[in-house]
Parts: structure tokens; C-alpha cells; sequence
């Protein structure tokens, strides 16, 4: 009889364990379902930089999370009050930018629709009115030689022309015009996709030129072409510059990978916004950096080791140069000490507005030989677009 009893309590304590056994189970299963939120960091190996100097200022959201359990019959369910959806911005379209850039240039007092027109309509183009029409280019910083190479160009169809039309001038006018802005420089400043990792932009630049808001407005052309980007805040040596970034990236859903340290490493930010961009598999992943010209040596040794650092996980694809417009020679010769450091790629151009002259175009990509990709007109978010040639010549000419 004992030993049956004894038997039974076995069997119960087995059947227990089982149970048991299968409830843990169950709960292990149910945990692995959960897909945690993807952390913005990468695995390392011996020879990868130091980490901890990168954090992420934005968490996706995780859609993959159950579905909270439905409260007990009879239960009164919990109130909860939903936040708010955060409400993204919705970029302009390219066509339309372009078409309010192309309206605000035209408004623009430019000396090839104010003068030129005028001065190459008069009755009688002498050796005077040639003189004029060569001082007016250089003062709308066109540069010597391609001032000097439009003259002849003109000089020489007027005289076989002998027109005075006012509309056959202009259209002389801006054939010539086209010619020396080039419409057949490669203007693409989007890399060819890769397979297994984002394509990578350098933007540098002084500061002051308003790079790191440049930054933000092309996330904003990026997400409006349906690009999944991300942004690396590498200046870290200007306080606001992370939180200027990480704001404008706010603004239109796209993360921002900082450092917390006044003062950080700049190379290692960017390697750590590059692996993270490699482990979210976005499309883009854009690097701002420090612009302190005033330390020439310094700052440029700086986004050499930034860019050494990024290639130890991708190819850096492009490398934008941003320079404001309305400096003139100035920005020529910044554009200089930026090309003899770093592979500039491309030029983006802020604040070509009615106070800059158009000629700066022309003058920047003969002494760089790269094209200017990305133009703006004024401080607004939408305030930049991809650069058009013939956009560009023709809004000259009708202001």
C-alpha cells in the first residue's frame, strides 16, 4: 500500500515537471517572437576604433511587438492614453523646387539679364561697348579666362551675324552661356547603389557657409526620392552643430548618429554612423564634419583621418563640397584647399540669390574641374535642388 502511495506522488511530481518543462518552453518561444529594437551599432573586430563615442538620437519603431493579451471576461480594462504620432514633414517635390528656384533667381538683379542684353543690343557694339561688356563678366565672377572666352565667342557671331535682334541676341547670349557651365559634366550626386552597403557622403566645408543645414535640406531631397538615409554628426567640435543636424533629421524621420562628448572623435563618429548604416541597410548614409579654416593643417589632417577611418567599412563614394556663393573669390579659394586634401567630387552652392553672382558657377568648376551639384536660393527647408544647366542659364537671362 506504501509503496503504491509512494508511486502515485512520483507520478504526480513527474507530471508536474513536465508541465512545468512545456510552461517554460512556451515562454522561451513566445521571448524569441519578440523582435527586440535593432541597436545602432555594428560588431568590431581587433583593429576597429575605439567605441562609445556614437549614439543614435532616433529608434525606428518596432512593428514586430504581440499584441498586448485581451483583458479577462468581466475585467475592466486599463485606460491608455495614446502619445501623439509624431508628424513628419512632408518635403516639396524635386519639379516643384526647381520651379521656385528657378522663379527667385529670375526676380534676382543678375548682370546677364540687366546688362549684357543691353549693352550687346546697342546699334553700335565698338571696341568701347566690348571693353564694358568684359568688365560687367568679371564682376559677375565668371573668372579672366572664361570672360575672356565668351567675348570672342560673341564678338565674332555678332560680327558675322551683324544682328541686333533682340531676341537673336539672347539666344546667342545663351548658347555661349551654356557652353561654359558645361550641361555635359556628370551632375548625378547620388553613388550607384551598392549590394551590400549604403553609399557614403562626405560633406565638407568652413564654416559658416551653412553646411550643416545643407546637410539637413538634402536629407530632405533624399526622402523625398524615397531614400532611406542616415545621418553621422562628425562636427563635433561646434557645440550646436549635433542638435542642429539631429533636428533637421527629426523633421523628416530620418536618425542621426552623435556623440555625447564635447569634443569627440570625429573619426570615430563617422565610423560608427557608417556601421550603423551598414546594419540597418539604409541607402545613404551622410557625414557632416568640422569647417575651421582658421587651422588649415589641423582641419585638414582631421577629415583625412575621417575619411581613412569610414573606409575601414565602406568606400567613401562622394565627397560635396559646400561654399556660399556670395563670397566670390573667397569661396574659390576655399574650394582650393578643400581639393588638395580630400577627392572633391562635387560643389553645393548656398545662397545663390539675388546678392551672389551667377558667374561663380562657371569660375568654381574650371578651377576644380567638378561640377556644382546641389544649388539654394534662400533659407527655407526646401530651399535646394539638383543643379540644371539650362534651368540655370535660362533663369540668368529672364531676370
Amino acid at each position: 500500500m506504501i509503496l503504491n502511495v509512494t508511486d502515485q506522488l512520483l507520478t504526480i511530481i513527474i507530471v508536474i515537471a513536465v508541465i512545468a518543462i512545456v510552461g517554460i518552453g512556451t515562454i522561451a518561444l513566445v521571448s524569441k517572437g519578440r523582435k527586440p529594437k535593432t541597436p545602432y551599432t555594428s560588431e568590431r573586430d581587433a583593429n576597429d576604433p575605439p567605441a562609445g563615442t556614437g549614439t543614435l538620437t532616433e529608434e525606428r519603431p518596432d512593428t514586430d511587438t504581440l499584441a498586448p493579451e485581451a483583458p479577462a471576461t468581466g475585467a475592466t480594462a486599463p485606460t491608455v492614453e495614446e502619445e501623439p504620432a509624431l508628424q513628419l514633414e512632408v518635403p516639396a517635390p524635386v519639379q516643384g523646387r526647381l520651379a521656385r528656384l528657378r522663379a527667385r533667381l529670375t526676380k534676382s538683379n543678375n548682370v546677364f539679364s540687366k546688362g549684357l542684353l543691353a549693352l550687346l543690343s546697342q546699334d553700335n557694339i565698338d571696341d568701347d561697348v566690348w571693353d564694358e561688356i568684359e568688365e560687367n563678366l568679371l564682376m559677375a565672377d565668371l573668372g579672366t579666362e572664361p570672360t575672356l572666352e565668351l567675348v570672342d565667342a560673341l564678338r565674332e557671331r555678332v560680327k558675322i551675324e551683324g544682328s541686333k535682334d533682340p531676341a537673336r541676341v539672347k539666344a546667342m547670349l545663351r548658347e555661349e552661356l551654356l557652353k561654359l557651365v558645361d550641361p555635359t559634366m556628370d551632375r548625378n550626386y547620388l553613388p550607384e547603389p551598392h549590394p551590400d552597403r549604403p553609399s557614403i557622403l562626405m560633406v565638407v566645408g568652413v564654416n559658416g557657409v551653412g553646411k550643416t543645414t545643407t546637410i539637413g535640406k538634402m536629407a530632405r531631397v533624399l526622402v523625398a526620392e524615397d531614400k532611406d538615409v542616415l545621418l553621422g554628426a562628425a562636427d563635433t567640435f561646434r557645440a550646436a552643430a549635433a542638435e542642429q543636424l539631429a533636428t533637421w533629421g527629426d523633421r523628416v524621420g530620418v536618425p542621426t548618429v552623435r556623440s555625447e562628448i564635447d569634443g569627440a572623435d570625429p573619426a570615430s563618429v563617422a565610423y560608427e554612423a557608417v556601421a550603423a548604416g551598414i546594419d540597418q541597410q539604409v541607402d545613404i548614409v551622410m557625414i557632416d564634419t568640422a569647417g575651421r579654416l582658421q587651422n588649415k593643417v589641423g582641419l585638414m589632417d582631421e577629415l583625412g583621418k575621417i575619411k581613412r577611418v569610414v573606409e575601414k567599412k565602406a568606400t567613401v563614394d562622394e565627397v560635396l563640397l559646400v561654399l556660399d556663393a556670395t563670397t566670390g573669390q573667397n569661396g574659390l579659394s576655399q574650394a582650393k584647399v578643400f581639393s588638395e586634401v580630400v577627392n572633391v567630387s562635387g560643389i553645393v552652392l548656398t545662397k545663390l540669390d539675388g546678392t551672389a553672382k551667377g558667374g561663380i558657377v562657371v569660375a568654381i568648376q574650371r578651377q576644380l574641374g567638378v561640377p556644382v551639384k546641389l544649388v539654394g536660393l534662400g533659407e527655407g527647408p526646401d530651399d535646394l535642388a539638383p543643379f540644371d544647366p539650362e534651368e540655370f542659364v535660362d533663369a540668368l537671362l529672364e531676370g
